[in-house]
């Protein structure tokens, strides 16, 4: 039986999606929500994550919702469907009326399979209304550590989940997906979604591929046109822990002779989005952004990943430097750091911000992206050990293993 299934699964692969194999974990996820059992995957940037639940989806009766942070990561996934000819749309604040109660008329008349949502969709009246009445069958919910207040880019409206669903006259199939969570926060979404007795599935968080490299520096100018030297030509995402650092890294760059573009909250959604594109289709190869860039970008082709300043904590720092290298092939992730970015963060995490607890949690995050900026050891064994992975030996692929292969101390001993 087990084998039918996966012949079963390769064939619709191949049928949906055009690929011969699966990836690592996807197999066992999609046989998870095939036999109906909750799922929470956690799978590497770029190891193909919306494909787990949207290829079960395409052999289920039903409506699957998905649950999204960004409209951009929803569009992008759901015109995609839609090239394949799978029926696809998504719900945001720029649809007029007659656009909005379009879609949820087609949906209601089978000519939507997957309806993507962002969470604070879900405590809207006319939705639940709508809902009542869908046949929604799996509920999606992707980038799952925005679920944990634990997690790195929390966000308060997916505690709607568990309410939304209350309301759904048949409780549906719930499946969560994410980068990057740690055992904690894993417990967290699992407790946050009510789905306690779900499979936990971690495919593994290394990327062999990603040269990890941590440099301390006094001059981060001259050590960023340093490292875009040796890039040249090569698409790269340089990012900075604040809006004014963004733009006046860009300035810099654009003053250097760099063809480079911004991107910030603080930006007009139309800029947002035109600069968002012209990285996408290679027409400009640097943007430089806050962490308001890249979540699902679907971009192979990038070389490099700088951060200007340390991010707060590992969690943010792995999702954002893993966006380099999606296509397997070698790509550099650089983090420039000095002290001063400790006093930035501590700043920004204690600003306006009442809740002890919390912040208690956020500075102890802190400290430990600080001590990987601080270690002489193997980077990505402190990056795979943070997140519960055994790791026996160095990779002698990072900046440290580089630097203590060779160190002066081992020449002199021979080693």
């Amino acid at each position: 039986m087990k084998t039918e299934i996966s012949s079963a699964l390769r064939n619709a692969l191949r049928h949906y999606f055009g690929y011969e194999k699966f990836r690592k974990g996807q197999e066992e996820i999609i046989t998870e929500i095939i036999n109906r059992r909750p799922v929470l995957a956690v799978l590497p940037t770029g190891a193909g994550k919306s494909l787990c639940f949207q290829l079960p989806s395409l052999l289920m009766e039903g409506i699957t919702l998905v649950i999204s942070p960004l409209i951009s990561l929803m569009k992008d996934q759901a015109e995609a469907l839609k090239a394949r000819g799978i029926g696809a749309a998504y719900l945001d604040s720029s649809l007029n009326s007659n656009e909005y109660g379009r879609i949820l008329y087609d949906t209601l008349n089978g000519k939507v399979k997957f309806l993507y949502v962002a969470p604070e969709r879900l405590a809207n009246p006319q939705f639940i209304a709508f809902a009542k009445r869908a046949n929604i069958t799996l509920v999606a919910v992707d980038e799952a550590h925005c679920v944990s207040q634990w997690g790195h880019s929390f966000r308060k409206d997916y505690y709607n989940i568990p309410n939304f669903i209350e309301f759904l006259p048949k409780r549906p199939l719930v499946a969560a997906f994410t980068a990057t969570a740690t055992e904690e926060v894993r417990r967290d979404i699992l407790s946050r979604l009510q789905i306690i007795s779900a499979k936990v599935v971690v495919s593994g968080f290394d990327r062999p591929n990603l040269y990890f490299k941590v440099q301390r520096t006094a001059d981060k100018e001259r050590s960023l046109l340093d490292f875009l030297a040796k890039h040249k030509n090569e698409c790269g995402i340089i990012y900075c822990a604040t809006r004014n650092k963004v733009e006046l890294v860009t300035q810099f760059l654009v003053k250097q002779g760099y063809l480079a573009l911004r991107y910030h909250a603080g930006l007009t959604p139309d800029e947002r989005q035109a600069n968002q594109d012209y990285f996408v289709r290679g027409q400009v190869h640097i943007i430089v952004a806050t962490n308001a860039f890249g979540m699902g970008i679907d971009k192979a082709d990038v070389r490099f990943v700088v951060h200007y300043n340390m991010p707060k904590d590992v969690e943010s720092y792995y999702q954002e430097a893993g966006r380099a290298g999606r296509d397997g092939k070698p790509a550099e992730c650089l983090l420039l750091y000095d002290k001063g970015d400790v006093a930035i963060n501590t700043y920004l995490i204690g600003h306006d911000q009442p809740d002890l607890e919390w912040k208690d949690r956020e500075l102890k995050l802190l400290d430990k992206i600080v001590t990987y900026c601080n270690t002489s050891g193997c980077l990505r064994k402190f990056l795979l050990e943070y997140f519960g992975e055994r790791v026996a030996s160095n990779c002698n692929n990072c900046g440290n293993c580089s630097q203590n292969k060779e160190a002066t101390w081992r020449r002199f001993l021979k080693l």
